[in-house]
């Protein structure tokens, strides 16, 4: 595979490099098996509207051709345009206090999802995996507490899974 380079100039990181070492949506750790792709989920609805929005050059533009973005001035975005129609994130300051940001991924998970994705490879894939895999036990709160397929039961948790690449859709 040749070795792709990727240089970073958005308003949260500028100068930061690198290096995408799988193809596309492939070779993901045995451990890693999200339910969703980048572009299925920013089509679906998540974050408001808000991520992603002033970073598009990074990704494939295809990611973007359905994906349901704000572009308004309410730093929360706009929870009509997620999937489930409520807020379900915390503040960046709180993922930060609670150390869940690290400088590479200034935006959280779903950035560091989005260049996993893309192909790079970190020493932090392990810890954020590890976060992922965490989430499933809201899989199963959702479907111990929910009739298949009633989308209005735990909306805002269901929304919260739909952040992280599960199908909350189809529980």
């Amino acid at each position: 595979m040749e070795i792709i380079r990727i240089t970073v100039n958005d308003r949260m990181q500028r100068g930061y490099s690198y290096e995408l070492q799988a193809r596309m949506g492939e070779e993901f750790d045995a451990e890693f098996n999200p339910q969703l792709s980048p572009k299925e989920m920013l089509a679906l609805g998540v974050f408001g509207g808000r991520y992603l929005t002033d970073c598009r050059a990074e990704f494939s533009e295809d990611w973007f051709t359905e994906a349901k973005l704000y572009t308004g001035d309410n730093p929360h975005g706009d929870a009509k345009l997620n999937f489930f129609g409520v807020h379900a994130s915390q503040p960046l300051s709180v993922w930060k206090a609670k150390g869940w940001i690290h400088p590479q991924d200034p935006r959280g998970w779903f950035q560091w999802y989005c260049r996993y994705f893309m192909g790079r490879r970190t020493a932090d894939d392990a810890r954020q995996i590890k976060r992922w895999k965490a989430m499933a036990r809201h899989v199963a709160q959702v479907k111990g507490n929910c009739e298949f397929g009633d989308l209005m039961c735990r909306r805002k948790q269901r929304q919260a899974l739909l952040h992280w690449a599960y199908d909350s859709i189809n529980l």
